[in-house]
């Protein structure tokens, strides 16, 4: 898990409206695994470790359903430490009923993907060892393949689902985005992520450290596609956390030069991309 902690720059948590916080609660909690970290009238960080939170969701005043087709999140990820709590957790989702949106092979990572009771797509998954992803000039392989299920359940034994392992970490985050081109100078030239799979099916991934990806960039709601309702179901921001005072000072010069939104407040640093998903800029 060397490619979430410092020097590396990687996703810290994600801020989400929901329409119904007890609905969601018992997702999150009983569903998922999640602890509580915090909790109010109308907000609830969740945590794996009852120190980091990953999750924070908030039910507003008179939300509105998730639109379609708008920029905003496609899904977060979260990443287990070995193959034998994912195998654990595909048993757990299994029997509990909740349905599965899809099961791949990326090759780099093994994922199952669903949504929470409003759409949020969430993605859980464990990585391949580094040693066998493929490089190639720099690059990574986009790749879909079928998941070995069976090799899964075989893997993960006996191992009873009593939530998420204390190293679980938020591991990427992907996007939908208005337009690549914006994006990849927005993430790559100002953030200073580096390009791992280039183009490829109108997606773009980056990342800090040779991961394979820390954000996933996609047009797949359409070029163009606009930003969601303020008042709607949606991702309200989510946070990169920099290795120092320093990484940001100059990821901040470097978004001036082209142009991005830049807020301050208490303390934080508060960017928008060109697509709106808003970000705040966390140090380790």
């Amino acid at each position: 898990m060397n490619f979430h902690r410092s020097p590396n720059t990687f996703i810290g948590h994600v801020h989400l409206t929901v329409s119904d916080l007890k609905r969601s609660l018992t997702f999150y909690t009983e569903t998922l695994g999640f602890r509580v970290l915090e909790e109010t009238d109308n907000k609830v960080t969740l945590s794996t470790d009852n120190q980091t939170p990953l999750i924070i969701i908030e039910q507003e005043e008179k939300v509105l359903p998730k639109q379609q087709r708008t920029t905003g999140l496609y899904h977060f990820a979260i990443l287990v430490p070995n193959r034998r709590d994912l195998g654990a957790f595909i048993r757990h989702i299994s029997e509990s009923g909740y349905p599965v949106q899809g099961a791949s092979d990326h090759l780099f990572s093994e994922a199952v993907y669903l949504a929470d009771p409003d759409g949020h797509g969430i993605e859980v998954y464990v990585d391949r060892p580094e040693s066998e992803w493929v490089w190639k000039n720099g690059e990574l392989p986009f790749i879909s393949d079928p998941l070995d299920i069976d090799s899964l359940l075989k893997e993960s034994g006996d191992k009873e689902w009593s939530g998420f392992p204390n190293k679980t970490v938020l591991g990427h985050i992907h996007l939908h985005v208005a337009d690549l081109n914006t994006a990849k100078i927005f993430y790559n030239e100002g953030l200073g992520f580096d390009i791992t799979v280039p183009f490829r099916h109108q997606a773009l991934f980056v990342s800090s450290g040779r991961y394979h990806h820390h954000i996933g960039l996609n047009t797949w709601n359409g070029q163009g596609a606009p930003a969601p309702g303020e008042n709607h179901v949606r991702m309200n921001w989510y946070s990169i956390v920099l290795p120092s005072e320093e990484v940001r000072s100059s990821i901040i010069e470097r978004l001036v030069k082209i142009g991005a939104s830049i807020h301050k407040e208490n303390g934080s640093v508060w960017i928008k991309d060109p697509s709106h998903n808003k970000i705040r800029l966390d140090l380790a």
